[in-house]
């Protein structure tokens, strides 16, 4: 200890009596010290836990960082200024108010973790959600918004309470101004909470295909933000949707499709009418052997209506696939194989026709 207050007496002539100065160089300098070690430590459990594939252990070293050098700065800063303002005797009636701001410097630091923390595992758990059906994106990024709302309006309502600011009263105006401000922007309210509907129900998330029949809406959604939804239609364009309006118009979400359905209608000549029972009989059996349809699913093949000019009989399968270029190509060979059993039967299709009887008798030339 001898040598500690000989080297201080030392530096106290040197600074020739200045002993504020040797105070705040001291503060600093131990503060850059203690952040340089913590950096260093927190670096090499970083790199450690990095290697070991730790990368959850990881979230929570890598996101204290930052703050912790906040934390370690501001306090030495806020110490120094102290020591200042008091030997001078300047603006020491803002003392109370740097010590009261001192105080929450913790709560700041910690706050700002929570937010960092909350980004790293949103990275990690959506990586995770991309291999595990369990878990998927969208509730992902619902949570780390809402997470990191509430950290932000803990650490302002912390930060001003610690400036003297009536939690009880701030909570009672901010309920008055929230009816207020409810009143004024409704429909801002309105978004906010079709977005919060949206991340809980889930009848779409990003990547999906959807249409209305309510809207003209149809398109692939690309983002879902709490105030819109941006869907990108088919012809490549951007169609930005207030989350307010999903709650009033239906959503069909055609990339949840269990199959893709065929349905059509197919005529033949009313020459054919013997062979229509043995042509819906072999497409039946066409489908039954057809690889790509699915035979849990109703199936029908039936003679329906007298047409105009045709003997029409419908088809209605499911094929396996719902994926769109796949099931046009499916669909295709269908067809054409419902044309080869029609001709192995002698038929044809019908197309529209008109016969035209003409009365036989004589034709009376004479002009009265």
């Amino acid at each position: 200890m001898d040598w500690l207050l000989q080297t201080w007496a030392e530096l106290v002539v040197l600074s020739g009596e200045q002993v504020w100065m040797l105070i705040v160089g001291t503060i600093l300098t131990v503060t850059f010290v203690v952040d340089v070690v913590q950096r260093f430590f927190l670096r090499k459990l970083h790199d450690h836990l990095a290697k070991r594939g730790k990368v959850w252990l990881d979230s929570f070293v890598d996101a204290a960082r930052s703050p912790a050098s906040f934390f370690i700065w501001v306090n030495g800063t806020v110490l120094a200024v102290i020591t200042v303002m008091n030997n001078f005797g300047v603006y020491s009636d803002l003392v109370p108010y740097i010590q009261s701001f001192k105080s929450t410097i913790l709560t700041l630091s910690f706050g700002w973790y929570v937010i960092r923390l909350v980004q790293r595992m949103e990275g990690h758990l959506k990586l995770y959600a991309r291999s595990d059906d369990r878990l998927d994106e969208v509730t992902v990024e619902a949570l780390s918004k809402i997470i990191k709302l509430i950290a932000f309006i803990l650490t302002t309502l912390f930060f001003l309470n610690a400036f003297g600011v009536s939690l009880t009263g701030l909570l009672a105006f901010g309920g008055m101004g929230g009816i207020a401000v409810g009143f004024a922007a409704k429909d801002l309210l309105g978004n906010v909470f079709g977005g919060l509907m949206l991340y809980m129900d889930k009848p779409f998330t990003v990547g999906e295909w959807i249409r209305s029949p309510d809207k003209e809406l149809e398109g692939t959604v690309e983002k879902i933000g709490w105030r819109m939804t941006m869907v990108r239609t088919f012809d490549k364009r951007p169609l930005y949707i207030p989350n307010g309006i999903f709650s009033n118009i239906s959503i069909e979400n055609p990339s949840r499709m269990t199959n893709r359905r065929i349905k059509e209608t197919v005529g033949i000549r009313y020459a054919d009418v013997k062979q229509m029972h043995n042509i819906t009989q072999g497409v039946k059996a066409m489908l039954r052997a057809h690889p790509e349809i699915d035979q849990d699913q109703t199936m029908i093949v039936n003679f329906n209506s007298f047409g105009p000019s045709s003997l029409d009989f419908f088809i209605y399968t499911f094929t396996k696939t719902t994926e769109w270029i796949r099931y046009h190509e499916i669909k295709e060979d269908v067809l054409l194989k419902v044309a080869g059993v029609i001709e192995e039967h002698g038929a044809e299709i019908a197309f529209p026709s008109r016969s035209i009887y003409i009365e036989s008798g004589e034709f009376d030339k004479s002009v009265n």
